[in-house]
């Protein structure tokens, strides 16, 4: 399982790491790139997915509330860490937060699950993302946000722009109109799901080609010791607390299994990008770097043990 999973994920993304490496393909393609799976192949796959499938394959309250929970906890964890011990500002504060509690899901995610469980892995990766979106990220924006107005009573346009930024997310609005789907119980035109399969296979190779892309202009530049306490906050200690919660809420062992290889996955890209924009610069990179290096080693360790937790 392990060699048929990682030999062909570790393949196409030392393909991509080569071709901007060796100059083959320009390093600014990669940014359109990223964009095309995230707004047209991701969201294509996931309607397709989820409108095939009924509420009760889709709706798992302990992974939800798992997740959801462990998530949120090493939020408030790191948060407070950052704010208190490291005396950070509120708003780097919560854009770190976010780098420990919020996962590669959109391209390792989705090309690691749909490798191991095909249409199935829509499922858990729906979830994930809700949780990803309408909780991590909109509580990193508020308090961001709230942040660089800390005098301001802007919380009213805050949540204005959390909700104009949620109903432009092609991934959240492609996740609302499969379990629309659902909930009406109406099928796909033939045509339509045809194509959204189609559309929907190359999320994952190209999700792999841009992180090997990406991979290629970073350097582990200002290693310190928050840079190494958050990329192990993100890459050990997530996933530990999500297994113990899932553990705790008795998940099935695919479950289990899911919520755990997610959580041990590197930092997500957005994390670069929102850091970057609330003035953190060069302190994101490192632990990025380092998350990537520690997650890709601790998905192996945990592919290798795939098969005590989902059937071949």
């Amino acid at each position: 399982m392990l060699a048929n999973v990682l030999l062909p994920i570790c393949l196409i993304a030392l393909l991509g790491y080569w071709a901007v490496r060796s100059g083959f393909i320009a390093s600014g393609y990669i940014q359109p790139l990223s964009q095309f799976v995230m707004k047209v192949s991701l969201p294509a796959f996931l309607v397709q997915a989820l409108a095939s499938k009924n509420l009760a394959e889709i709706w798992h309250p302990a992974y939800f509330i798992g997740y959801g929970g462990g998530s949120l906890l090493l939020f408030v964890l790191t948060y407070l860490l950052y704010r208190k011990f490291f005396i950070q500002s509120m708003t780097h504060a919560s854009v770190l937060a976010m780098g420990a509690s919020m996962s590669n899901t959109g391209f390792i995610g989705t090309a690691i699950l749909t490798l191991l469980l095909g249409s199935h892995s829509a499922v858990y990766l729906s979830l994930t993302l809700i949780i990803e979106n309408l909780l991590i990220l909109t509580l990193m924006l508020l308090l961001a946000e709230r942040g660089q107005h800390l005098s301001l009573p802007q919380q009213g346009a805050v949540f204005k722009i959390l909700l104009k930024r949620l109903l432009q997310n092609p991934v959240i609005l492609a996740i609302l109109i499969g379990l629309g789907c659902v909930l009406l119980q109406l099928k796909l035109p033939s045509a339509v799901v045809q194509a959204l399969e189609m559309l929907g296979k190359t999320a994952s190779p190209l999700a792999l080609f841009v992180i090997g892309g990406s991979l290629a202009g970073m350097k582990l530049n200002a290693i310190n010791l928050q840079s190494m306490a958050l990329a192990a906050l993100k890459v050990v200690l997530m996933p530990l607390m999500i297994f113990s919660l899932l553990r705790l809420l008795n998940a099935s062992s695919e479950m289990l299994f899911v919520g755990t290889l997610l959580a041990a996955l590197p930092m997500p890209v957005a994390f670069g990008i929102f850091a970057q924009h609330y003035g953190l610069g060069e302190k994101a990179l490192a632990p990025l770097v380092l998350s990537t290096i520690m997650g890709f080693i601790a998905v192996a360790v945990l592919l290798s043990q795939s098969a005590r937790f989902i059937p071949l």
